[in-house]
């Protein structure tokens, strides 16, 4: 398959020419279609403003195995063509060239790519008329007033930048996303127990947001939906399309900083009514030298981390790390855990259980362990002050428990505030004088073949 791509959008999109599928005698031709469309950049320089509605059709053929060609356009002349408005008679991308004729709006481009293979659509009649639905969903709902809210940000004059607009549109996306939040109460994706076409289509529409406008503690207030979209974002077909991505740096309206201005000069001239006392509020120009002291406070803020204020401990974390790595398998419980066990200082350092809360939507053992991965992943900005054992245990649906370590008698704040994984999880603090509880803690350094009971399918160290 192939979409018409856009070879030079200002200065927000990079475009790419995929290989001619059809040229190639290895690739099935028959799931090969052309498409015209604005796509994603690479993953190394992708940005806020990377094409959502191209993604939707890029990442349902990374699922089924369809080879999607992207084919370059120039924006704003080869939509005036008669050859592209025969396709497309609105002049809009993407546009999906079949050897029938085009087709547009993003939605029907990435089911009609499903459709090559009867895949991701619903498995009865009632789940592909829930998938419809969510697609509808995701163009009236959430589409539609995220937009709202994201573009005047941009700068896209069709779009006002009032006030009460964005007012309007931030609370109608908050309307959206707690429906939605609602129905994956006890749903790992929308419909069924699989990845349709319509969690490709919610997931794109709420990156651009995540991108742009939702930071953190927005998309935290809807747990569920917070949950269901780093498990879409982590999945690997569609890291290959999108790639690594964290909340980007949100977007500000222009208005409010057009006002900023036009404040400053109503202040001004009261402070000309008192020409003689100038001096004297001249004399405030130290605010600058206390702001600056305020941001050199702030700088510090990486090592404002509390945990290197502590006081000393007489356990050196990275002491464990190596006595864990060099001793071999068959001296671990005499070496390794007796030494952990002695050099532990529960003054200095804290131990922590971690259970995962939604082990229902691990029933995919490589999609389980991709998980685990991004998590420790994300975690690698306190790899200075903490060490953690996760396992996967079970035949699936998989149960993810581990153990850490971490410096001070408490879960670092610096953790909870940055790492989003951490709300996905039960934590609860060692008690080391249970023997039952140290016990386990042992068992799960060491990775014996059971753990509570259960076949240990794989272990992850974070070290």
């Amino acid at each position: 398959m192939a979409i018409l791509v856009c070879s030079s959008c200002a200065s927000y999109h990079h475009w790419r020419a995929m290989v001619d599928g059809a040229s190639n005698p290895a690739i099935d031709t028959a799931a090969t279609v052309n498409v015209a469309c604005c796509t994603w950049r690479s993953a190394s320089s992708v940005g806020p403003f990377s094409n959502k509605n191209a993604a939707k059709a890029l990442i349902v053929g990374e699922f089924i195995g369809v080879k999607i060609e992207t084919l370059p356009v120039e924006w704003g002349v080869t939509q005036k063509t008669p050859e592209f408005q025969k396709m497309n008679p609105i002049q809009k991308i993407p546009v999906l060239v079949t050897p029938e004729g085009g087709i547009f709006e993003s939605n029907a481009i990435a089911r009609y790519v499903a459709r090559t293979k009867d895949q991701m659509l619903g498995s009865t009649l009632y789940e592909k008329g829930l998938v419809d639905q969510w697609c509808d969903f995701a163009v009236s709902e959430l589409d539609h007033n995220l937009l709202r809210w994201i573009y005047p940000k941009m700068g896209y004059t069709f779009m006002p930048t009032a006030p009460n607009v964005e007012e309007g549109a931030v609370e109608a996306s908050k309307r959206a996303l707690g429906s939605l939040n609602t129905w994956l109460t006890t749903r790992t994706y929308l419909v069924g127990n699989s990845i349709t076409v319509a969690d490709v289509v919610i997931f794109c529409n709420i990156l651009v947001a995540v991108r742009t406008v939702i930071d953190k503690q927005f998309l935290g207030a809807f747990p569920h939906v917070e949950r269901y979209f780093w498990t879409m974002a982590n999945q690997p077909q569609v890291k290959k399309v999108v790639g690594e991505f964290t909340f980007g740096d949100k977007l500000t309206t222009q208005s409010p900083a057009a006002a900023a201005p036009a404040a400053a000069k109503e202040a001004s001239p009261a402070k000309k009514t008192k020409a003689p006392p100038a001096p004297k509020e001249a004399a405030p120009a130290p605010a600058p030298a206390a702001a600056d002291d305020d941001e050199e406070v702030a700088a510090p803020k990486k090592s404002k981390n509390a945990l290197d204020l502590l006081p000393p401990s007489p356990m050196v974390l990275d002491n464990w790390k190596r006595l864990y790595s060099n001793t071999k398998a068959k001296d671990f419980a005499e070496v390794a855990i007796k030494g952990f066990w002695e050099m532990y200082d529960p003054e200095g350092y804290s131990l922590w259980f971690c259970d995962y809360k939604y082990n229902e939507e691990n029933q995919i053992s490589y999609v389980t362990l991709n998980k685990v991965g991004g998590f420790l992943q994300r975690m690698d900005f306190i790899r200075k002050y903490a060490f953690g054992k996760m396992c996967i245990l079970g035949d699936g649906p998989f149960a993810i428990k581990g153990v850490w370590l971490f410096r001070g008698t408490d879960i670092p704040q610096l953790v909870k505030d940055e790492c989003y994984d951490m709300d996905l999880y039960e934590w609860t603090k060692v008690d080391i004088s249970d023997a039952a509880q140290k016990e386990r803690v042992s068992a799960m350094f060491e990775e014996p073949d059971l753990i509570d009971g259960e076949k240990l399918l794989e272990a992850k160290c974070f070290k």
